[in-house]
């Protein structure tokens, strides 16, 4: 089963799978924001914890605040991304109840 077109400049993975919820090789589509970030802990099944760093602006002092988010994705079978891994994650429908980002590039450490 060759990976299809997602719509996103990433490169696709080269292990292949036969998960309905992968973006790849199944039948859930990408639509909206897409961040890159660093595995926190990827010690659920298929699930990855994705530490994002950013700056916030304050006005009032007129600077900067660094702030962390961490966003829990889908960890498809044919990325299978592990712990510091830097990951490209992309916006989906709900997988689960915390899942609405899922994996869809792993640039390695």
């Amino acid at each position: 089963m060759k990976a299809r077109n997602i719509g996103i400049e990433v490169t696709p993975p080269k292990n292949e799978c036969e998960d309905p919820k992968c973006c790849w090789h199944g039948t859930v589509p990408v639509r909206g924001k897409i961040f890159k970030g660093k595995v926190v802990s990827a010690k659920a099944l298929k699930t990855a914890i994705i530490s994002r760093d950013y700056l916030h602006p304050l006005p009032k002092y007129e600077r900067l605040e660094r702030r962390t988010s961490r966003i829990v994705a889908y960890n498809p079978e044919c990325i299978s991304a592990k712990e510091n891994d830097t990951v490209t994650i992309a916006e989906c429908r709900p997988i689960s109840k915390t899942k609405h980002f899922i994996i869809v590039e792993r640039m390695g450490q």
